[in-house]
């Protein structure tokens, strides 16, 4: 379900369709390492939707603080300008190369958060 917690998304919905994974909106994200609300709320999201048996991606990263505090909760996966900024179809395969480079320092970043 993407974009959840804005428009059509609810809690009810989450009952109704077979879906897989949750995708928490970026204006949700994007303060999360200066606003305690936003903090509940993702974290909280975070937890109900593996109590469902969801994955969980956030959208809107832009900084190693929010980041870490994610991946300190359990989010699987995210997006966002600082993992990677937007590519074209012709450049995917490099940034998958670039990614899977960094992948230890992003690991790393989420263990030193408390």
């Amino acid at each position: 379900m993407d974009d959840f917690g804005t428009g059509y998304s609810s809690l009810s919905q989450l009952r109704k369709l077979p879906v897989q994974e949750l995708k928490i909106d970026k204006s949700f994200v994007l303060r999360l390492n200066t606003e305690p609300q936003d903090q509940l709320i993702v974290r909280s999201t975070i937890d109900m939707a593996h109590g469902l048996g969801l994955r969980v991606v956030a959208e809107g990263i832009e900084n190693v603080e929010s980041w870490a505090l994610l991946r300190d909760w359990g989010c699987e996966s995210g997006q966002g300008f600082f993992l990677s900024r937007p590519v074209g179809v012709g450049d995917l395969q490099d940034t998958e190369k670039s990614l899977a480079n960094r992948q230890q320092e992003l690991r790393d970043t989420g263990e030193t958060t408390s």
